[in-house]
């Protein structure tokens, strides 16, 4: 077992791990990153093959090095994955792969203590969490209630259409992801019915060079909508609760597939999922699409993470814990947080506020 003593543990080395990295060795910290993964960049690749960005490319690269896709172009996830694999080896930040970390204590110095999967140790005088929003699948209790024979997936477990069973399928959440995975499954003839409340979309077609631009202008609006502003505050209240608007998938596309629009699934009778209305639907594999939230139940300080899950903390900085800081929770400061384009903002926020708390510089440490 070993010991490491820095000044600034950043966990995890994600998109948002990566660039409080690259802003805390522009100030010369004495830092590293530890990630669980065994590559940079795994998480992306991990998700379903058929994902694309919807962000436009001038709001997704990274601090100081460029997305190179073509100019109108939307990555994949496992471009996206590549990409952060490069920017860590561009810039030479310390990443610490296949690194978990599963207890983070707080000594009586102050220092922060890092308990590692392999059994190592790490001391710190800051840590930014940055492991991500999005980690443990959320599911209605009554989701047990189903028939065993109807297959069940989360869309943090999806992968591709030869997951469904034969057969029917039901995606229960209309946000982005539902509305990715029903498309897939219906243009691998599935007959697909979506459940959930529509979520406003995009009036644009983001994939041709002057929806591309014309999103690119509503990212800058939706960028400027904080918690400063009683707006941005009710906006925040709104997304948390029911996720953002339908940025590429349109209802008419929904509509040419086919599938079917119901309300929210709100029980099961007979082993079927049925609907608020009394609507029983049939299925032979169930999609949820109902969300994720962090995980950070590793964190063994009192007064950090809050009965719902979520850290407490104010611009990302945890209000009872002098030294701790969040970057790329949900909306943050902005709805844009959680995402590319909002982190640089963020960890912009943290590290000076990190550097302005008066804790040891790394000279001292």
């Amino acid at each position: 077992m070993s010991t490491t003593v820095i000044d600034t543990a950043v966990i995890g080395a994600g998109a948002a791990g990566l660039t409080v990295g690259k802003r805390l060795a522009e100030r010369g910290a004495s830092l590293e990153l530890f990630d669980e993964h065994a590559r940079v960049g795994d998480p992306w690749r991990e998700r379903y093959r058929s994902l694309r960005l919807f962000t436009p490319r001038p709001f997704i690269s990274l601090p100081g090095l460029r997305l190179d896709e073509g100019r109108f172009a939307y990555p994949s996830g496992a471009q996206m994955g590549d990409y952060l694999e490069r920017y860590a080896r561009h810039f030479e930040l310390p990443v610490r792969t296949s690194s978990r970390v599963i207890a983070m204590t707080r000594d009586s110095d102050g220092r922060f203590r890092l308990e590692l999967a392999s059994g190592d140790e790490v001391r710190a005088e800051r840590v930014v969490v940055t492991t991500g929003a999005h980690r443990i699948p959320v599911v209605p209790a009554f989701a047990r209630e189903l028939d065993p024979a109807i297959r069940q997936l989360h869309s943090l477990d999806y992968l591709g259409p030869e997951q469904l069973a034969d057969g029917p399928v039901l995606v229960v959440g209309a946000a982005n992801s539902g509305t990715d995975v029903a498309l897939e499954a219906a243009r691998n003839g599935h007959a697909v019915t979506l459940a959930g409340r529509h979520p406003g979309h995009v009036p644009v077609d983001i994939d041709t060079p002057l929806g591309n631009l014309m999103a690119g202008f509503f990212v800058s609006r939706l960028r400027r909508r904080t918690i400063d502003s009683p707006k941005g505050r009710a906006m925040r209240a709104a997304v948390l609760a029911h996720g953002v608007m339908l940025v590429r998938n349109k209802p008419a596309a929904l509509d040419r597939a086919g599938i079917v629009q119901l309300g929210r699934v709100t029980g099961v009778e007979g082993g079927r999922p049925v609907t608020a209305d009394g609507t029983g639907v049939d299925a032979a594999t169930v999609v949820w699409c109902t969300g994720s939230r962090p995980d950070l139940g590793w964190i063994d300080i009192d007064g950090v993470v809050g009965d719902d899950g979520r850290p407490l903390e104010v611009r990302g900085i945890a209000t009872g814990c002098p030294g701790l800081a969040f970057v790329g929770m949900p909306f943050q400061y902005s709805v844009a947080s959680s995402t590319l384009m909002g982190m640089d903002r963020d960890a912009r926020f943290v590290v000076e506020a990190l550097s302005r708390a008066g804790h040891p510089t790394p000279a001292t440490v």
